[in-house]
């Protein structure tokens, strides 16, 4: 069977200013009682569904959430859990570029820089341009880099309306929305 989670990743968020957005979004999460704030002795010290968890949900939610919101600050590479993307898609020209092993040699490296470093730069090999590994985008299992994440382990699918609700409390910034079963 497995886990399912869905994450939401903030794309623009400064490290510096990763915790107290985090800490803003959840006492909000509170107020509007998707979210409970007790944490303790729940899964990875998630936090509970709430009783309005049901405005976080797609119409026609298929069940309850079983377990809760984990909130994922510092640097991170994000990602589907088994599932690897087939083509990097460069920023600049656009062109796909397959993941085969000389591929997925260049963007893991890049990658392990980012991770180590919060910097890469990943060049193009139709165009030549470099771009940040952040900026590129991956067609079918996409992976996203930023400083603050909010995975829901084993809830409904989230409502488009909660995921646009989400992007406006996390001052508007670029967002990124995954899911994947482990």
């Amino acid at each position: 069977m497995g886990d399912r989670f869905q994450v939401i990743v903030d794309l623009d968020v400064r490290e510096q200013d990763a915790p107290r957005l985090a800490e803003q979004l959840v006492e909000r999460l509170v107020t509007d009682g998707i979210v409970l704030a007790e944490r303790e002795g729940f899964l990875l010290g998630a936090h509970p569904p709430g009783p309005h968890w049901h405005r976080a949900a797609a119409p026609d939610p298929d069940g309850d959430p079983t377990d809760g919101l984990a909130v994922h600050l510092g640097r991170g590479v994000f990602h589907s859990g088994a599932d690897i993307p087939e083509h990097a898609v460069c920023p600049h020209c656009h062109a796909h570029t397959p993941l085969d092993t000389d591929g997925w040699t260049r963007v893991g490296a890049a990658v392990a820089a980012w991770s180590e470093t919060g910097a890469a730069d990943l060049a193009c090999p139709r165009c030549t341009a470099s771009a940040p590994i952040p900026e590129w985008t991956w067609d079918n299992a996409p992976l996203a880099f930023g400083h603050l994440g909010l995975k829901f382990w084993n809830w409904p699918d989230l409502g488009e309306e909660f995921q646009a609700h989400l992007t406006a409390l996390l001052d508007g910034h670029r967002t990124a929305y995954l899911w994947g079963k482990l």
